[in-house]
């Protein structure tokens, strides 16, 4: 038990969410705005779910630093996450790279994001400090983490998941001992190593670390005054513990929150267009891995006020219908027909429409008679009457952004240039 008795760790803990990151891979998604602010799910967007893990675990005090086209992402937690009390011994912290340190210095790596805003981190007095990715889609209690991390007395404790090794290369990938002790760390590796026992399967890192504040502090103001380092977790403070310290490896599998009698860990990147919209229509699915009705473990967001979804127009080829589908609210379905498909807020699909197989962003206009089948579309796209989308690859290829799995992304600019 922890130094106050019965109290959860988790009240000593402040989370700093790592949040600056473009997410390239995502393509013209990221254009206006980071990974973590991306939309997710109907009602969230990413950076909810790392966020949601906290508050769920216990974490009161939460630090979330940015960088890339910021606006959005502070504009959602300042909407959606302002719910913490400071006389509750409550924080939420937004921390934009501000050169704070040097008039010419952005945060340089994920440690630097850190170590830049080490005096504000310090002032809350905290023991742990849980560093947390923004942009990973996943459920966790957190406090299972950091009892592992007091009774193992690890330096550092790093959460990671089994991967099969042929998708793993692109991770950082532990090799540990039977006993969970962490011998290599190796950045992206082209021959990940194996897991004991499991010669399929390599360990790769989530990306989550808990350390005692003071043993990080320490870290970070030793790793800044290093010329060769590129001050980041993955490649210079996690290797040099593991080398020098105790490095302690967490399975995800002992602190997934599952929903009911599920089985499987849940845990998506989402960083490419395909896997995006895969997530994205596997909400779809009649018994889904990623359970969002589950009230005991929550995933909290800004929640806009919006009329209930509407279906109205009853003809035989006007019928306002959805089948498999998730509708947010403030939709309206116009004699329109959705089969398999994810709607944020406020779309709208007007008459004769056949949308199949799509992810919807909040505010998109369908105009009528448009068909549309394996998209994602923009925020705010307005889809022009009897468009065509999912049926010809090759003429899809060149109006919009098109993946290898045949998903075309659809964004304005992509539907202005088709009048030019």
């Amino acid at each position: 038990m922890s130094a106050a008795g019965n109290e959860p760790l988790a009240r000593q803990a402040l989370a700093f969410v790592l949040a600056g990151g473009r997410g390239s891979r995502l393509l013209e998604l990221t254009d206006r705005r980071a990974k973590p602010a991306v939309y997710f799910g109907g009602k969230s967007r990413i950076i909810d779910f790392a966020l949601s893990n906290a508050v769920n675990s216990g974490i009161r005090r939460i630090a979330v630093a940015t960088q890339y086209k910021a606006h959005s992402l502070i504009r959602h937690l300042q909407m959606g996450w302002n719910f913490f009390r400071p006389e509750r011994n409550e924080s939420f912290d937004i921390l934009p790279a501000s050169q704070r340190v040097s008039e010419s210095m952005w945060y340089v790596g994920t440690a630097d994001a850190i170590y830049q805003n080490i005096d504000i981190i310090e002032s809350h007095a905290c023991r742990f400090i849980v560093v947390l990715a923004g942009d990973h889609i996943y459920k966790m209690d957190y406090e299972v983490m950091l009892r592992q991390h007091v009774d193992s007395g690890a330096d550092v404790t790093v959460g990671c998941l089994e991967m099969p090794r042929e998708e793993s290369s692109g991770f950082g990938i532990m090799h540990i001992d039977e006993n969970g002790w962490i011998q290599q760390f190796l950045e992206k590796p082209k021959d990940p190593p194996p897991m004991p026992g499991k010669p399929d399967v390599s360990l790769a890192s989530m990306g989550i670390y808990v350390f005692n504040a003071k043993f990080l502090f320490d870290e970070l103001k030793r790793d800044a005054e290093d010329p060769n380092s590129n001050h980041d977790f993955g490649k210079d403070i996690i290797p040099y513990i593991v080398k020098n310290g105790r490095a302690m490896a967490h399975q995800f599998s002992t602190s997934c929150v599952r929903s009911g009698s599920d089985p499987r860990a849940y845990w998506r990147d989402a960083g490419t267009v395909d896997a995006y919209w895969a997530a994205n229509i596997d909400l779809t699915d009649v018994v889904p891995e990623l359970d969002l009705f589950d009230r005991a473990w929550p995933i909290w967001s800004y929640a806009e006020i919006t009329p209930p979804a509407k279906f109205v127009h009853d003809e035989e080829s006007r019928r306002g219908q959805a089948v498999s589908s998730l509708v947010s609210g403030g939709c309206i379905i116009s004699g329109a027909s959705l089969r398999r498909s994810l709607l944020f807020t406020g779309v709208r699909i007007n008459s004769y429409a056949n949308v199949e197989n799509a992810v919807i962003m909040p505010y998109v206009n369908v105009g009528r008679g448009a068909r549309l089948k394996n998209v994602v579309i923009d925020r705010g796209v307005e889809i022009p009457e009897g468009l065509v989308i999912g049926e010809d690859p090759e003429f899809d290829a060149k109006r919009f952004r098109t993946t290898e799995l045949g998903i075309s992304l659809v964004t304005q600019p992509m539907i202005d240039r088709l009048n030019t």
